[in-house]
């Protein structure tokens, strides 16, 4: 259960409580209004009745009082047959619909709560009462606070989100600019000593094959110190480089695994950074590689679009479950026992923030193997 609990996850339960109790004490309160406001009624229909059965000559300045002094709650009386006799806090005023607006609000009112019934002796009449915008606006209250905690909440992980990708790209660039700073310096000795060596005709054969070995490192020297810059792409056919790169890993992968490429046309120009786009298939067929356990299959795809250029690097290998295709690009994510896990995560910033494309797992199965896929734009 770990696994999918996170900082979000808290943070969006804490909101979920907070709201629950609002709506919860935001009820009761409105719960207690409502009776309070039946017990006005009920005195105001007591006061009429007493109003209409007293002597000409009583004292009713009490009576006159209770009416005069409820300016909240809305209320109709109205006869057997509807017919409307008495109307307060209902603004119907130069209105030319005010007949068909009072008998909107009376069966609005008869549905909200039941009539209540004056008995005068010579007629019965019935009183239909609504609520009051005090009451209707505290029951909108905890919707209007969800909303607002909601809009909190979007904004915060946003920011939240925004501060951790930016401090993320600090350490990479940090990471890779150190990394190909401290590769620099005994990259340059290597180079004087096989330029000494090839003085000598018997070393011509080692000198050849470290030679091809230095080259590598400074390939990724330089891979390394474009982290974190502008690379200047340019426009290649995408087919030859991984044509390439599909045959360079061939080479030092295991003899019982089989690496394809499919494409239906022998040349797709695009504009790439050759060196981080072919550092990004290698990272993804070496992840295939040691999935499969020294055998199987790894089939790269290219499909050209008016818009767009599709790369499929699929393998046959353990697959992801799908509880961990999330995280695969979180820096530090592995399931290896050596790595750092920051492959798939430089991949990923190589492929989005230099190439303004996507990256990310299109398909996977436990036991049967991934499917990463590549966008590149026109």
């Amino acid at each position: 259960m770990r696994q999918y609990l996170n900082w979000k996850t808290y943070l969006l339960l804490a909101a979920l409580g907070i709201v629950t109790a609002s709506l919860v004490y935001t009820n009761k309160l409105a719960k207690k209004l409502e009776r309070e406001e039946k017990k006005k009624m009920v005195q105001l229909v007591r006061a009429i009745k007493t109003l209409n059965e007293a002597p000409y000559n009583q004292d009713l300045s009490f009576m006159n009082q209770l009416l005069e002094e409820n300016t909240t709650v809305p209320f109709i009386i109205a006869s057997g047959q509807q017919t409307v006799q008495y109307v307060a806090n209902i603004d119907t005023v130069g209105k030319r619909d005010g007949q068909q607006l009072l008998e909107q609000k009376l069966k609005e009112f008869s549905e909200e709560h039941p009539p209540i019934v004056i008995d005068f002796g010579f007629g019965t009449s019935y009183v239909y009462y609504g609520d009051s915008y005090l009451l209707k606006q505290l029951r909108y209250f905890p919707y209007v606070q969800l909303g607002i905690i909601s809009l909190f909440l979007i904004v915060a992980l946003i920011a939240l989100s925004a501060a951790h990708r930016s401090i993320q790209n600090q350490v990479w660039v940090g990471l890779s600019k150190e990394t190909a700073h401290q590769l620099g310096t005994p990259l340059s000795s290597i180079e004087a000593w096989l330029e000494l060596l090839k003085d000598h005709e018997e070393n011509k054969e080692a000198v050849e094959e470290m030679q091809k070995d230095l080259d590598r490192l400074k390939l990724v020297a330089d891979r390394f110190s474009k982290v974190g810059s502008s690379p200047q792409l340019e426009e290649e056919n995408l087919v030859t480089r991984v044509e390439s790169m599909v045959h360079y890993m061939q080479k030092r992968a295991p003899s019982k695994v089989k690496i394809t490429i499919d494409t239906d046309e022998p040349e797709i120009p695009v504009y790439i950074s050759g060196p981080l786009f072919d550092w990004v298939l290698e990272n993804l067929m070496r992840n295939a590689l040691d999935a499969m356990d020294g055998k199987g299959s790894i089939a790269v795809k290219v499909v050209n679009t008016p818009q767009q250029v599709f790369v499929d690097v699929q393998d046959t290998g353990k697959g992801i479950a799908k509880h961990q295709i999330k995280k695969v690009f979180n820096p530090g994510f592995t399931t290896k026992k050596r790595g750092w896990g920051l492959g798939l995560s430089l991949s990923r910033r190589i492929i989005e923030k230099y190439h303004h494309g996507s990256l990310f797992v299109k398909s996977s199965e436990v036991g049967k193997g991934t499917t990463f896929r590549i966008i590149l734009r026109r």
